[in-house]
C-alpha cells in the first residue's frame, strides 16, 4: 500500500491539540513533565504520522523508543489518539490502579521499552535494530532522546556500536532544547558543541533542523541515504508554546495553577507550532 502524502499542517494541528490535552491532564493529576513534553511533541508526532510504517504486522511495523522517558505525555497523547491506550488511562495518569506511569513501561500497549533512566534507550534500540538485522526483519527503529542524555557514556557506546555492526535501519531524533532538569546542557558541559561533527566522526549520517517544524523533520529523515544509522538534531524550545514555561527550569516538573493554566491554554490555542 502506497504511503499517503505527508501533511505537515495536520501534524501541527495535532501538536496544538496535544499541548492542550497535556495541560488538561495536568489539572487532574498534578505535577508532570509538561515542558520536556512540549519540546519533543513535533518530533514524536512527525515520527508517528509521517515517518513510521504502522502496518499492524509485527514483522514489518516500525518501532518507537522514547529514550527521554520523562517526556512520556508526548507519546501517551499520540497513543490515545491512535486508540492504543484508553482515555481513562491517560486521565488517571500515575494514579493507583491505572497502568500509565511517569515513565514508559514495557508491557503497556504501544510501549516497546522501559525508559526514564536516562541514557539507556539508544542502547536498547541498537540491540533491537541488530536483532532485526540478524532475523532479516525489514523495519526501522525510531528513537527520540534528549540532548542531556548525550552526556551519558552508555549513549556514546551505542553511537559507536551501531555503525560498527552495520546497522542502517535506525533513526535517532534528538530533542536539542539545550536544557536539562537544573540548567542549560551547554553550560553543564561546555564542550557539548559542535555535536554534528562528533556524531559524524562516530560513523553516523547526521543533520540538523528546526525541531518544531514537521515538514523539515520529515524531509530530513526521508532524505537519509539508508547506508548508515541516521541521527537528526532537532533544535527545540523547552516548554514550547507557553511563554512563561519556555526555557525556565522550574517548569521541568510542575503543574500550573488555575491562573497559569488559563494563560497557558490561551497561548497554546494561538500557537502556530
Amino acid at each position: 500500500m502506497a504511503r499517503p502524502p505527508f501533511d505537515a499542517d495536520a501534524v501541527r494541528a495535532r501538536c496544538k491539540r496535544y499541548r492542550r490535552r497535556i495541560l488538561d491532564i495536568s489539572q487532574t493529576v498534578g505535577a508532570l513533565h509538561i515542558a520536556p513534553s512540549f519540546s519533543c511533541l513535533e518530533l514524536v508526532a512527525t515520527s508517528y504520522f509521517g515517518l513510521m510504517n504502522r502496518t499492524g504486522d509485527a514483522a514489518t511495523e516500525d518501532t518507537f523508543v522514547l529514550s527521554k522517558g520523562h517526556g512520556s505525555p508526548a507519546q501517551y497523547v499520540v497513543l490515545e489518539e491512535l486508540g492504543v491506550i484508553p482515555t481513562a488511562w491517560l486521565e488517571n495518569f500515575c494514579k493507583p490502579g491505572f497502568p500509565l506511569a511517569t515513565h514508559p513501561d514495557y508491557g503497556t500497549p504501544g510501549i516497546s521499552a522501559s525508559t526514564g533512566s536516562l541514557g539507556h534507550g539508544l542502547g536498547l534500540a541498537v540491540g533491537m535494530a541488530y536483532a532485526d538485522k540478524l532475523d532479516g526483519k525489514a523495519r526501522d527503529i525510531f528513537v527520540v532522546m534528549s540532548d542531556g542524555e548525550l552526556q551519558e557514556g552508555s549513549v556514546w557506546e551505542a553511537l559507536m556500536v551501531a555503525p560498527s555492526f552495520g546497522i542502517t535501519r535506525l533513526v535517532v531524533l534528538v530533542d536539542l532544547n539545550d536544557f536539562q532538569s537544573l540548567g542549560q546542557t551547554s553550560k553543564t558541559l561546555p564542550n557539548f558543541y559542535p555535536m554534528l561533527d562528533k556524531l559524524r566522526a562516530f560513523g553516523w549520517e547526521a543533520a540538523e533542523v528546526d525541531g518544531h517544524n514537521p515538514q523539515a523533520i520529515h524531509d530530513a529523515v526521508r532524505a537519509r541515504s539508508g547506508t548508515r544509522p541516521f541521527v537528526l538534531l532537532g533544535r527545540t524550545t523547552k516548554g514550547k508554546g507557553v511563554s512563561y514555561m519556555e526555557n525556565v527550569p522550574i517548569w521541568h516538573y510542575r503543574a500550573p495553577n488555575a491562573e497559569e493554566y488559563r494563560i497557558a491554554i490561551k497561548e497554546v490555542e494561538g500557537c502556530a507550532s
